[in-house]
Parts: structure tokens; C-alpha cells; sequence
């Protein structure tokens, strides 16, 4: 199916992502870096593979942040569009805000959505059936942290649950955030108000009868970033093989990192640029070291997340942790299970 010139995606990247926290205090949301990229880098690149090079973002919490990371879009194939807000209007009152740049069917995605799914037959599927709006699904065992979708056999919505107790699931099948809408569909947005598309759009298009439906993405990866369990195990899917980062290495030593003598990496680790390792460290797999880190002589570091300039003492050991931008761990200091950051939340 060829994609029109003017397809275009709107990805929602306002809210201030507290269940990141404390990781999140003095970095937005969609700066989270997944194995050495942002996620909304990725989801950018995911994108414009499916077509969609046209691209627009709300931002809120550490705008100029994004902006500078961002810019224009095109260190990531996508030409990009910001809203700023300067209060939060939810989900769908974001959307309401940019009704005029879009002129056809469009694609919505949250800003923490990594995944490889095939948007050219969700958008198939949403015009055979002339819907105004359509949700990709995917299959989950346990949905009980998840919106659960009902559908009859043709894909037509017929009920919601919100993360429902454990047994009491109607389906398996779970809403991903990966939208298609019609234009028309701002008709249903009221502006000037806060709105969301779960509690408020949704709800109100089942209960009057649009057509509305929903298509499972068979066989695609799909992870919400925005936990810190699904944040950890985003990182070793993506240090594993299984699913693709579309800006290129996702393991591995680059050529201007510096390891020590004595040094062992080992498993499926990444190591970022300029990143020093000391003398006789041990780092183990799945393991994501950020750019210019620096560990020290002897330190061990198993199963953690380090993100760019963070400093490890000697003989320091981190397992199962993540440590936020530039924090520094003592010499012999030990990390077991731990979250930590820098808390000094910076200017929006």
C-alpha cells in the first residue's frame, strides 16, 4: 500500500512520566534513553519507516529540553512539528490543539511506545472498514496493568476494562496507543478543555455507536516504556535481539571506548562512546553502559542501566540498578535493586 505524501502522525510526549521517577525529575520523557537512544528517537524512526515523515509533538515538562535534542526531526528521517503546551489538556485536548494540520487519515502514537508493528495494514484495516477510529491491540498474558479491548469477530469495538483484577479479563488483547483517526474525529473533542481519549473519546464513541474498531498487531513487539520494570526489560529486548533499534548498534564496544587491562565484559552488553572501563572491572550482561561513563578500577556491574556521564567508584558492584545522568557512586560502595538519580529537578 503506498503511503500519501501527506501522511502524518502526531506523537503525545506532554505528561511529566512520575512513574519514572526519580529518573525522570531532571529528564523529560521522551529523552529516556532505550540501550543509547531516546525513545521517542526511535519511535520517530519507526515512523517514518512506516511512511510517516510528517510528525508532530506535544511537549510540556522540559520543553527546551526536547527541542534541543529534537530540533527539526531530521537526524531521525521525520520533519518535526511542536506544540508547545503551556498547561497539560490531556491525551485528546493535545490533539484538539492541532486540528488544522491535518488533512486526511492520521496516525497517533505515545511518546513511549517501542515497537516495530506494521502501521501500513492497521491503516488497511481502518479505511476497509470506514472507520473513524481504530486501536492496535496486542496479546498479553497478564493484562492486569493494562486497558483490555472487546471486539467482535469483524474488529468492531464492544467494550473496554481497565486493568482488571487477575481472572476477571473479558480479553487478553490490550490497547497499545498506536491510534488511526479520521479528521472528523476532532468533532468529537470539545477545545479549551482538558480531554482524554480513554476516559472521555473513546467511551463516548462506543456508547453512540461509530464505527470504531480495533486490529490485533500479529507477530509485533510492542513495550509501554513508562514503568520501571517495563523500562528494564525494554532495554535487555532490545540488548537481546528482540526488537530492532533503528538507529543501528544495539551491543557491543565502539571504537573510541577505552577498556582496561584485566577488564571482562561479558553477555549482551552495550557500551556508549568515549566510555572508560578500569583495570580488572566486570561488566555483565544484559547491561547498558551511556555515553561517557566512567568505571572504576576493580568495579563489577551486572544487569544495570547507566546512563550517559555517570562516574562508578572503584570496587563499587551495581546489580539490577539503574543510575540516572551524571550520578556518581562512591568507591566500594554496593547497589542491589536500586533507582538513582540526580533529584535536582531542572528549569521547564
Amino acid at each position: 500500500m503506498a503511503h500519501p505524501a501527506s501522511a502524518r502522525a502526531m506523537i503525545l510526549a506532554g505528561g511529566m512520566s512520575t512513574r519514572l521517577y526519580p529518573l525522570t525529575k531532571g529528564l523529560p520523557k521522551p529523552l529516556v534513553p532505550v540501550a543509547g537512544e531516546p525513545v521517542t528517537g526511535n519511535v520517530m524512526r519507526w515512523l517514518a519507516s512506516c511512511g510517516y515523515r510528517e510528525v508532530a509533538m506535544n511537549v510540556f515538562y522540559l520543553a527546551a529540553a526536547v527541542r534541543a535534542a529534537f530540533g527539526d526531526g531530521s537526524a531521525f528521517d521525520v520533519r518535526l512539528e511542536y506544540l508547545n503546551e503551556r498547561e497539560l489538556t490531556g491525551s485528546a485536548g493535545a490533539l484538539k490543539q492541532m486540528e488544522g494540520w491535518f488533512d486526511g487519515t492520521f496516525v497517533v502514537v505515545g511518546c513511549d511506545d517501542l515497537t516495530d508493528a506494521d502501521l501500513t495494514s492497521l491503516v488497511r484495516f481502518h479505511r476497509e472498514r470506514k472507520a473513524l477510529a481504530t486501536i492496535g491491540l496486542v496479546e498479553a498474558e497478564q493484562v492486569d496493568q493494562y486497558g483490555v479491548v472487546v471486539t467482535e469477530s469483524a474488529g468492531r469495538i464492544t467494550g473496554f476494562q481497565e486493568k482488571p483484577e487477575p481472572g476477571t479479563e473479558l480479553s487478553h488483547l490490550v490497547n497499545t496507543g498506536i491510534y488511526v483517526f479520521e479528521p472528523a474525529i476532532f468533532a468529537r473533542i470539545p477545545a479549551g478543555t482538558f480531554y482524554d481519549f480513554g476516559k472521555q473519546v473513546f467511551p463516548e464513541l462506543l456508547a453512540d455507536g461509530l464505527p470504531f474498531y480495533a486490529m490485533p498487531l500479529e507477530g509485533a513487539y510492542w513495550r509501554d516504556v513508562g514503568t520501571l520494570d517495563e523500562y528494564r526489560a525494554a532495554n535487555v529486548d532490545v540488548l537481546e535481539g528482540r526488537v530492532p533499534l533503528l538507529s543501528g548498534r544495539r551491543n557491543g564496544i565502539p571504537s573510541d571506548a577505552s577498556v582496561g587491562r584485566g577488564a571482562t565484559v561479558e553477555g549482551a552488553v552495550r557500551i556508549g562512546a568515549r566510555a572508560t572501563i578500569g583495570e580488572g572491572a566486570l561488566i555483565a550482561g544484559p547491561t547498558v553502559i551511556g555515553d561517557d561513563v566512567h568505571i572504576g578500577e576493580g568495579a563489577r556491574i551486572e544487569a544495570s542501566i547507566l546512563w550517559d556521564r555517570v562516574r562508578i567508584g572503584s570496587r563499587a558492584v551495581l546489580r539490577d540498578t539503574i543510575a540516572g545522568d551524571d550520578y556518581t557512586v562512591a568507591d566500594g560502595a554496593t547497589l542491589d535493586d536500586a533507582v538513582v538519580a540526580n533529584e535536582l529537578e531542572a528549569a521547564r
